[in-house]
């Protein structure tokens, strides 16, 4: 529960409307908590690639960070 209040006090990296459009066009349903979930993987995906970044003496984070 108190990583769900985190989340919602981050700020949102994923736009709400094109992740609920791109589900929709594969004829699925959005639920409430999905884009909330999709942002924390998001931080999850960046805050990993940050620390191999720093690991490996760099302030680039690259694609292959990710």
């Amino acid at each position: 529960m108190a990583k769900q209040k985190a989340a919602k006090r981050q700020e949102s990296l994923v736009v709400t409307s094109k992740v609920k459009a791109y589900i929709k066009s594969k004829k699925m349903m959005t639920s409430s908590e999905a884009v909330d979930a999709l942002n924390q993987v998001v931080y999850s995906i960046l805050d990993s690639g940050i620390a191999r970044t720093k690991a490996n003496r760099r302030s680039t984070v690259k694609a292959q960070d990710l």
